[in-house]
């Protein structure tokens, strides 16, 4: 487990030093910041769709699980985990806004 961890830590590095570069360049045609900002936007909603997906997940599971070992407490169990849901969901609308925004 170590061992990817400091695999991952390496190529995060790695991208942090060529990151500048990249940056520095200038555009090479008229059209190729919207595509590239279209690809990027497609990206990001992407990873915020993962992280939203395995979040919701998780929450779901832990729900039922506490429903099954005491189910007395299941309706507050419920409202709590239908809270959660609707705040994990809501940072993936908010990234949707702040994409939308960025991109117009």
């Amino acid at each position: 487990m170590k061992k990817q961890w400091m695999w991952m830590l390496a190529m995060v590095v790695v991208v942090m030093l060529f990151a500048p570069a990249a940056f520095a360049q200038e555009t090479g045609g008229a059209g190729t910041g919207k595509a590239l900002s279209g690809i990027a936007v497609g990206f990001g909603m992407a990873i915020a769709a993962f992280g939203c997906g395995g979040a919701q997940g998780r929450i779901a599971s832990a729900a039922c699980e506490g429903m099954a070992r005491n189910p007395g407490a299941a309706g507050a169990i419920r409202a709590a985990m239908i809270l959660g849901l609707v705040f994990v969901e809501t940072l993936v609308l908010f990234t949707l806004a702040m994409i939308a925004l960025k991109v117009s």
